[in-house]
């Protein structure tokens, strides 16, 4: 059983919540085959805290109407049917989980709305069009979007950002990001956020710190911000280990949002709710 203190709200964002997830929390989640989403599908199915309701791929894919266990075979994945009507799908969920294609998530997002449906979007590669729609869709239902899951890559947007104040403009600042060679958009929406936390730290224009990108082999992700000097180097590096940590925090996130109102969240403010909620377990 879980225990929640009582509700504290902090710039309107719920920090506790008592009795909000006294059930289980139903999860849709999209793009199910993909790497993203076989991996949060595993954990969700492997905690009692969620129920994985629905799954779902486009319309076209050619897991349609088969089970996902075929899929996940060591997991309790026996009888769910992955899906083509993604409306369908999101309606029997709290929350979905999203990392697929911008395309694709553009319209989730219109369903999510539609639907009155919370959102966690870890989709990459959003044009600024398709941002200003999840903003926008953000003023009707609660949405999670972050280039990156990861608790320790959040904590790296802090880091870099107190480095930039610190260390000022004496110091040139670039990024260096490298991923699998299957990964489709460059530079990483990682790479990309850490540009604009320096850039805006330091008061600089758009662009003024270089992105490196490297696509290679299997490499799951790893970004480092270089801050040199005249005579000294400071490097802040994160590497992920294991698909697992995005999975992870992408999980922590549906949590966070259920418990919201409308509003665009990052994992920011994930991060801040998951250190003030005290949770014991019996």
């Amino acid at each position: 059983m879980l225990h929640y203190s009582p509700v504290v709200l902090v710039n309107g964002i719920i920090l506790c919540a008592e009795g909000k997830f006294g059930m289980s929390l139903k999860l849709t989640i999209a793009g199910c085959c993909g790497r993203m989403g076989q991996r949060i599908a595993r954990l969700a199915l492997q905690d009692s805290r969620y129920i994985l309701a629905a799954v779902f791929e486009s319309h076209a894919h050619t897991a349609i109407g088969r089970v996902l266990a075929e899929l996940l075979p060591e997991s309790k994945a026996q009888g769910l049917t992955i899906q083509g009507d993604a409306k369908a799908a999101m309606a029997q969920g709290h929350v979905t989980i999203d990392f697929t294609s911008p395309e694709a998530t553009d319209e989730h997002v219109q369903l999510a709305v539609q639907l009155g449906k919370a959102m966690v979007i870890g989709t990459t590669g959003l044009s600024q069009q398709q941002v200003a729609s999840v903003r926008q869709a953000a003023q009707r239902i609660p949405i999670v979007m972050s280039p990156n899951m990861s608790l320790g890559v959040n904590v790296l947007f802090d880091l870099a950002q107190l480095a930039a104040v610190r260390l000022g403009t004496s110091f040139d600042v670039a990024i260096v990001e490298s991923h699998h060679k299957h990964k489709k958009d460059a530079p990483s929406g990682t790479a990309k956020r850490l540009a604009q936390v320096v850039e805006s730290a330091r008061k600089e224009q758009t662009n003024a710190v270089a992105i490196h990108s490297v696509r290679a082999g299997e490499i799951i992700g790893d970004h480092t911000v270089i801050f040199s000097g005249p005579s000294e180097c400071l490097e802040l590096t994160h590497r992920a280990q294991t698909r697992e940590t995005f999975a992870e925090g992408a999980l922590v996130a549906a949590e966070f949002v259920h418990s919201q109102p409308p509003g665009l969240y990052d994992m920011s403010n994930v991060i801040k709710w998951r250190a003030a909620s005290t949770v014991s377990r019996e």
